[in-house]
């Protein structure tokens, strides 16, 4: 199982701060996030018992996309003051776990979640724990994703039949889908006027942006107006969508063996001063 960190971080945080519940320990640091983190980490790998685990980061906002177009996730607030420390924090409770945390500079955690899933699958099946639906794109026999819904312990998973059976479409195809329409949460527009409905239609008819592009005359004409005017951000969007899965990461399958020390976990929650979490660790134990 491959983690997306941030995704659990984020969404356990502000699923507590909307209400001003940030858990603040007697070192006066923030650590309701962590502690959010720690139960959607062991929900999952109680209910999917992974052999492997590893926990994948994002490492500040500074990426090879945001140097392609300077409006890539410009729209993103600055991280909230009380969740910063949490970072490091929810580092060394993976850490405790003895799960790798792996992250690179220049690239997001999706480009290392793609890059070692490519490199693993042949030896494992791999399932990624996010919130993210990008990540659908990597979506293969070998790969599936598990996508958090509301509260603890709900998830909705895809497997490449299943995404082709919602969209009509093959998950390395969303990349051209969103090249298409765009992504707001990531502030890249694609092709304006172009909806999800219409990049669908197109790329079941037309495969991929160059089947598209060669058969511009069997397009409406307000069709072909809206790509040829935004062609060019059409190719960037196409790049900026696209996760990388040749990074220069690596996790051998022997370094993200789960294998769980419970005494060195509970010692790091006694040190953060989590309390209730030890009931979640009875899954399966190696001392």
């Amino acid at each position: 199982m491959l983690v997306d960190g941030m995704a659990l971080l984020f969404r356990a945080y502000f699923a507590t701060a909307v209400h001003g519940q940030f858990m603040v320990n007697s070192k006066g640091v923030p650590t309701n996030g962590v502690y959010g983190f720690i139960k959607h980490f062991l929900t999952a790998v109680s209910k999917f018992n992974p052999s492997h685990v590893a926990v994948c980061w994002d490492m500040g906002s500074k990426t090879f996309r945001t140097e392609m177009y300077d409006g890539y996730k410009a729209n993103r607030p600055e991280a909230p003051i009380e969740l910063i420390p949490q970072f490091d924090l929810v580092k060394e409770v993976v850490e405790a776990f003895d799960v790798p945390n792996i992250g690179l500079k220049g690239y997001e955690a999706d480009d290392c979640i793609g890059t070692i899933a490519s490199q693993v699958k042949k030896d494992a099946l791999v399932s990624i724990l996010t919130g993210d639906q990008d990540i659908l794109q990597l979506l293969d026999e070998q790969i599936s994703v598990v996508l958090l819904q509301k509260g603890y312990g709900n998830y909705l998973i895809h497997t490449k039949d299943t995404f082709y059976e919602e969209k009509g479409i093959q998950p390395r195809q969303m990349i051209d889908l969103k090249a298409f329409m765009g992504d707001s949460s990531d502030n890249y527009p694609g092709v304006k006027g172009i909806g999800e409905k219409t990049a669908l239609k197109l790329l079941q008819q037309f495969g991929h942006i160059e089947g598209v592009l060669e058969n511009l005359d069997q397009l409406t004409k307000a069709q072909r107006t809206k790509i040829e005017q935004d062609l060019e951000m059409l190719h960037l969007s196409r790049q900026l969508a696209e996760i990388k899965c040749d990074v220069p990461v690596e996790c051998a399958l022997d370094e993200a063996m789960f294998r769980l020390n419970r005494d060195k976990v509970i010692n790091k929650f006694d040190e953060i001063e989590f309390r209730g979490l030890d009931r979640l660790l009875d899954i399966k134990e190696y001392a």
